[in-house]
Parts: C-alpha cells; sequence; structure tokens
C-alpha cells in the first residue's frame, strides 16, 4: 500500500475539488451560473493545468515502476507523500474555506504558510533526490506536476482573492 501512497494522494486534490464543486455548486461566491460557460474562466484554467499536473504525476509515478528504471527509495517516497499530504492537501482545504468564506482574508496566512511548507518539501525532494540523477524525460514528468500545480494554485488563488 505504501508505495501507492503518493498515486492515492496525486488524485486527491482534484477529486477533492470536482466533488466540493458539486456540493457547493449553490454557493453565491463560486459565481456558478446556468448557462455556459457556467464556471469562472479561472475554473477552466484550473482544470487544464490540473490535468496537465495529475498526468505528469502519473506518468512519473509509472516510469518507477519499470523495473529497468530508478527506483526511488523510501526516503524520497517519504518526501513527496510529506509534499502532498502535509502541505498540499491542508492548503487545499484551506483555500476552500476561504473560496466559500465571506472574510477569505482569514485564511491567508494559513495558506501562506502551507504553500512555503509545500514548496520546501517539494524543493528538498528535487534537490536531495531527483538533481543529479533524472533522466531528460523524468524532468519533464516533474515540470508537469510542479508547473501544472503551481499555475493551478496561482489561478485558484486569483478567483478567491482578485475577485
Amino acid at each position: 500500500m505504501r508505495n501507492y501512497l503518493s498515486l492515492l494522494l496525486l488524485f486527491l486534490p482534484a477529486l477533492g475539488f470536482i466533488f466540493c464543486l458539486y456540493i457547493f455548486r449553490n454557493h453565491a461566491s463560486l459565481h456558478i451560473i446556468s448557462v455556459f460557460p457556467f464556471l469562472p474562466w479561472q475554473f477552466f484554467i484550473i482544470g487544464i493545468f490540473g490535468i496537465i499536473a495529475t498526468i505528469g504525476g502519473v506518468l512519473d509515478w509509472s516510469f518507477h515502476r519499470d523495473p529497468l528504471k530508478l527506483k526511488i527509495s523510501k526516503k524520497e517516497r517519504d518526501a513527496e507523500a510529506a509534499a502532498l499530504g502535509l502541505g498540499g492537501i491542508p492548503m487545499f482545504m484551506l483555500m476552500w474555506l476561504a473560496m466559500i468564506s465571506a472574510t477569505p482574508i482569514f485564511y491567508l496566512i494559513p495558506i501562506i504558510l502551507f504553500l512555503i511548507y509545500t514548496v520546501v518539501t517539494i524543493c528538498y525532494d528535487e534537490f536531495v533526490f531527483h538533481i543529479k540523477r533524472c533522466s531528460k524525460r523524468e524532468n519533464i514528468y516533474h515540470r508537469m506536476l510542479v508547473y501544472g500545480n503551481g499555475v493551478a494554485w496561482i489561478t485558484w488563488f486569483h478567483f478567491i482573492y482578485c475577485k
């Protein structure tokens, strides 16, 4: 099961966002309307770049399942799980609470703190485990994951704080 934890955590934000969007579809702060395009433009950008990030994460995860490729160590797997589970998931929950809150500014500092933690753990993973051993192909997967999530996050942040 431990080998699949990072894969499971990879899908949680996307599934959580879709689930919460459905549950809160009538919440006024989401600005969902009954005619096309239904959702604010930021949600489409979040979806596109979230898909890019998820594809990059799945490709990277499957890349390490090939016995001819380098296997990742327990330490590296734990670092990735820490970034996703201890940084990304709490930040996701705070972002969602901010989005449906009448006073999203209340969540700003906790969101930034979790963002810093997540960025630090991602940098740790990249600079300790990946900097010298990754192939060009694997680096592309990492860039898809990191930049895709980064663009999706900053777009979501824009939706919350720049309405």
